[in-house]
This record gives C-alpha cells, sequence and structure tokens, in this order.
C-alpha cells in the first residue's frame, strides 16, 4: 500500500515537473517572439522606445522562465538543492543596483561609454558561465560516456569570444573616457604589426588549448583546472591586444563588432545551457550587429579587416592651437556676422558631431533652427553614418531636442543638397567634412564618404580651437575661401548667434 503511494506521488511529481518544463518553453518562446517584436520597432525613432519596452518585456519574461526551470531542477543524489536561491536573488539585486544608476545619471556625451561597457560587461558574463560549465562538469569529463558536443564546443567558444569582447570593451572605454595617457595610445597605436604578431600567437595558443580540453573530455580523468584559466587569460590578452592599437576614428566600428561578438558568444552559451531565449537573443545581436559593423565599415570606405589590422587615427593634434594652424590662414567670425548670413539664406544645413555632443548644445542648436524657420529660411541635418561615438549618436541628441526627425537627412539623402545651400554650419564635426577623403590620395581616410560640406555657398565652423578630429588629421575645409570659423564653446556660441537672431 505505502509502495502504491509513493509510486502515485512521484508519478503525480513527474507530470508536474514534466508540465512545468513545457510552460517554460512556451515562456521562453514569448519571451524571443517579444525580443524580435521590439527589435522590428528599433527601426524608426517613432517606435523605438516602445520597441525597447517589448524587448524588456521579453527580457522579465526570459527571467521567469528561467527562475521557474531552476526551480524544477531535482536535488542532488544525496537529496542536496543543486540550487542556491540566495545565490541567484544577490545576483539579481546587484545586477539591478548597478545597471539602473548609469543608465538613469549617463550624460548623452558619455553614452557611447555605457554602451561599451554594458557589451563588455555581458561578454564577461558568457565567459564566466563557461567557465562555471567546466567546472560543474569537472572538466567536461563527466560527459564521457556519452560526450555533449554541443556542450562542449558551445562553452569553449563562448568563453574565448567573451573574454575577448569583454577585455577589448573595456579597453574601447578607456579611449573614449580618455582614460588612456596620448602618448602611450600613439605608442599603441604604431605598435600595430607587434600586436598582430601577438594576437596570431595568442589564437594559436587558444584553439590548442581549445582542443587539448575537447579531446579530454572523452577520457575519464578530470582535465586540469589551469586548462580553462589559461584559455580565459590568453583571450583576455587578445581582447586587449586588438583594440589597443586601434585608433579612436575607428571606435564606433569597434564598439559595433564587440557587440557582434558579445551576441554570438551569448548564443554558444545558450546552446551549452540548452537555453532557447539566449540562443535566439545572442543570434539577434551577433546578426543585427554584423549587419551594422559592415554598414559602418562602408561608410568609412574600409573593410573590417583594415580597421581591425590596419586602423589610423589616435587623436593627434596636428594643428593645435588657436586661429591659423599649420595648413593656411583660416578666417574668423562673429555670432553677429553668422547670424546675418543664416537670416537672410534660402536653406541653411547644420551638420553635426561629437562637439556638439561635448557642448550640450542641441537645445539651442533647435531654439537658432525655430528661429530661422520663422524668418522663412529652411533648416535641414545632414548626418554622417558614423559622427560622434557610436551609431546614431547624433539621431538620438538631436531626437532629445525634439528636432523633427523627417529633418534628420542621412549622408547619401542630403550630399546632393548642399550645392544649393546658402549656408553649412558645422558644430563640432571633422573628420565627417574633411575633403580630403576625396581630393588627397595620400590621406588615411582617402575613399572615406563625407558630406559635400565644402559645395555650400557659405559654409560656417564652429570649434573651440584648430586641434584636429579623433582621426588626429588636418581639416583643409577650415581654411577654404568660403569657410569661416567661429571659435569657442559651441554651446556659447550658438547662444550669442541666438540673440543675434532675436535682434533682427
Amino acid at each position: 500500500m505505502n509502495g502504491a503511494v509513493l509510486n502515485l506521488a512521484l508519478t503525480s511529481s513527474g507530470q508536474e515537473s514534466e508540465a512545468l518544463g513545457y510552460g517554460v518553453t512556451v515562456l521562453y518562446i514569448v519571451a524571443f517572439s517579444l525580443f524580435i517584436y521590439g527589435l522590428m520597432g528599433l527601426t524608426g525613432p517613432k517606435t523605438a522606445v516602445r520597441g525597447n519596452w517589448i524587448a524588456a518585456a521579453g527580457m522579465g519574461l526570459a527571467i521567469v522562465a528561467t527562475l521557474l526551470s531552476v526551480y524544477n531542477n531535482p536535488p542532488d543524489a544525496d537529496g542536496v538543492p543543486t540550487i542556491n536561491w540566495v545565490l541567484i536573488a544577490a545576483g539579481l539585486l546587484i545586477g539591478v543596483v548597478l545597471g539602473i544608476p548609469p543608465a538613469l545619471k549617463t550624460k548623452m556625451t558619455a553614452m557611447p561609454q555605457l554602451v561599451a561597457l554594458f557589451n563588455g560587461v555581458g561578454g564577461g558574463t558568457v565567459a564566466l558561465i563557461a567557465w562555471a560549465e567546466y567546472i560543474e562538469s569537472d572538466g567536461f569529463t563527466a560527459l564521457h560516456e556519452q560526450p555533449d558536443v554541443h556542450v562542449i564546443v558551445g562553452s569553449l567558444f563562448a568563453a574565448i569570444v567573451g573574454s575577448v569582447s569583454f577585455w577589448g570593451s573595456l579597453v574601447a572605454f578607456a579611449k573614449l573616457q580618455e582614460l588612456l595617457n596620448k602618448n602611450l595610445e600613439k605608442a599603441f597605436v604604431k605598435a600595430a604589426k607587434l600586436f598582430q604578431l601577438a594576437n596570431i600567437i595568442l589564437a594559436i595558443a587558444a584553439v590548442a588549448i581549445a582542443v587539448y580540453i575537447g579531446l579530454n573530455a572523452d577520457s575519464t580523468e578530470a582535465t586540469p583546472w589551469w586548462a580553462i584559466v589559461a584559455l580565459l587569460v590568453i583571450a583576455g590578452l587578445m581582447g586587449l591586444f586588438v583594440v589597443f592599437p586601434i585608433g579612436g576614428a575607428d571606435m564606433p566600428v569597434v564598439i559595433s563588432l564587440l557587440n557582434a561578438l558579445t551576441g554570438l558568444s551569448a548564443a554558444a552559451a545558450g546552446l551549452a545551457l540548452n537555453n532557447q531565449a539566449m540562443i535566439v537573443a545572442g543570434m539577434i545581436v551577433g546578426a543585427s550587429g554584423s549587419i551594422l559593423t559592415n554598414l559602418m565599415a562602408k561608410a568609412m570606405n574600409r573593410s573590417i579587416p583594415a580597421i581591425v589590422f590596419g586602423s589610423f587615427g589616435g587623436g593627434d593634434d596636428v594643428a593645435a592651437g588657436g586661429p591659423g594652424g599649420a595648413g593656411g590662414t583660416v578666417k574668423a567670425t562673429s555670432a553677429a556676422d553668422a547670424a546675418i548670413q543664416m537670416a537672410y539664406a534660402n536653406q541653411v544645413i547644420v551638420v553635426p558631431g561629437y562637439g556638439l555632443a561635448v557642448a550640450q548644445a542641441q537645445h539651442v542648436v533647435k531654439e537658432m533652427a525655430s528661429l530661422l524657420e520663422d524668418k522663412g529660411v529652411e533648416v535641414k541635418y545632414a548626418i554622417h553614418p558614423v559622427a560622434g561615438r557610436m551609431p546614431g549618436h547624433m539621431n538620438v541628441l538631436l531626437a532629445e531636442a525634439d528636432v523633427p526627425y523627417d529633418a534628420m537627412k542621412e549622408m547619401d539623402d542630403i550630399n546632393g543638397e548642399f550645392s544649393r545651400t546658402d549656408v553649412a554650419i558645422v558644430i563640432g564635426a571633422n573628420d565627417v567634412t574633411n575633403p580630403a577623403a576625396r581630393n588627397d590620395p595620400s590621406s588615411p581616410i582617402h575613399g572615406m564618404p563625407i558630406l559635400n560640406v565644402d559645395e555650400a555657398r557659405s559654409v560656417i565652423v564652429l570649434k573651440r580651437s584648430m586641434s584636429s578630429g579623433y582621426a588626429g588629421i588636418e581639416n583643409p575645409l577650415f581654411f577654404g575661401d568660403t569657410t569661416s570659423m567661429l571659435f569657442g564653446d559651441a554651446k556659447k556660441s550658438v547662444d550669442a548667434v541666438v540673440e543675434e537672431l532675436k535682434a533682427l
């Protein structure tokens, strides 16, 4: 009788466990469906916020499904629970505490750094998951009776790529935040070939260790603990050495590439954990990041290998100082003259760059544009694909100031307008307006598509000084016959122009 009751209880428990398993699968399917639907919303500025909320809801469901899956985990052979709920709760709490404040307090100018940092944390997390899988399966040898190839390969791939992404993203963050000494950064750029040679050696070593771990998984002897540690360390050095010599001008592409690597490593970890949501989400991030990286590389007329292995730009101040740099004589102008030129123009094109973000001048630029439009002047905004420090940086910045989305024109749509434009006002942009990309075969950026600002009838450039841009090269536009320079902080300069416009 007691045996029958026990069997009935076990059967009932098994059925409940199976039902819960089906429920978890359904939740995962709903979660990654929301990921995809949310991503579709990111294709347009008007639906981007809603898309983010939808994707966030999907992530919330994925977390719930994972917790239910964990709850469904049976105890070990000794009846001891295999899950420590205290650690899970602590992890969730730490993630919330560390994630929310930076997201709320980070200024728009520092958003690229935040993206790089968050991306790196994702890669580091994946590497730690791979390490945990290695420890739990005793170096994968616990699977020797029926080797789980997808667990082994997925974990090793996640360990290598996740570690590369983590350490590479930290270097990208340090470069964007200007934490590295300028002279040291220039030395890294000059030593690019040494770093490349070191990375080839490290890549061979990483593959060799991964193969050793994989082959040893079929034996009855545990793989040495140092093997996975060595793999993570070598991959980490690769991440450092890949990004160290890459110049600042290429950093937007590097961030996108590292983001794609993080996604692929997450998908591999999901394969090892048999977690559908991680697989789909990781592949979405990996695929979208790869497409974006390719598009940005094309926008710079360079291949991805050329960016990774032959970068340019170390932030050199080639013509630093005040008016009159090494490239010729510049013409300075005043806020009053700039206001008069724009007030009597038919069309004005605003060309924003990172300097606008640093000065937080987007709101006064919008005010200036509104005053010009009240006077019958048509105002448009020219957005270069790699303006700023990350894709879409300028779009987000201007949208924050309620600039109409229709007024923001991509490079291919706006370039034909410059020759019919009375005034082009360049605010903090440098390399993306450099005519040397078209005219000087010896220039490092030759062939890179640029905004045809020099074709406008009149060009006004707002800059603090004659210092070079992030690519570290001089801009002949500043010495052009139709160009005048309005020196000073961009926000203060535009404020002065606004006051002059009000007085006209």
